[in-house]
């Protein structure tokens, strides 16, 4: 007989630190009146940083699925997809070089539809943000090359 593998989240959680492999996530920027909704992140790796709302891919789920799963438990808005933005690859060593994270983030673009954004477990702080307001914020890596990019294709495709 062989034993059960651990429940998914269980699995997924304890593979985060030191990975075997690249874990897959998915983001998405959130457009409505002009602004983009990000997340300040809750927990490591990068607590504390603003971010597009988004998490890890399921098995058997897409990565737009995934996006738009995320967006919703996360923070409780719902959109529609307009397309494939780019890739982050998020790579932190520790001090003896070991790989300790390594995510790659499929970020999207998309338009609000509806939800109030609410913060929660894995979101201290949402909030909905002007172009000029983002250098302000601490902001996780390639962020603002990632939204750069976002607003050229929701700019391009029809409402």
């Amino acid at each position: 007989m062989t034993p059960d593998a651990p429940p998914a989240g269980v699995a997924a959680a304890a593979e985060r630190i030191y990975p075997s492999r690249p874990i897959l996530a998915s983001s998405v920027a959130v457009f409505r009146d002009g602004r983009v909704l990000l997340a300040s992140r809750a927990s490591p790796p990068m607590e504390m940083l603003y971010s597009l709302p988004g998490g890890l891919v399921e098995a058997g789920e897409t990565l737009a699925e995934a996006a738009l799963r995320e967006l919703h438990e996360e923070v409780g808005v719902v959109a529609e997809l307009v397309g494939f933005v780019d890739h982050v690859e998020i790579v932190e060593r520790d001090g003896d070089g070991r790989v300790r994270h390594h995510f790659v983030v499929c970020a999207h673009a998309a338009r609000w539809r509806s939800g109030e954004p609410q913060p929660g477990l894995e979101a201290i702080d949402v909030r909905w943000v002007a172009e000029e307001e983002i250098a302000e914020l601490r902001t996780t890596p390639g962020l603002r090359e990632v939204l750069r990019k976002a607003v050229v294709l929701v700019e391009a495709s029809p409402p």
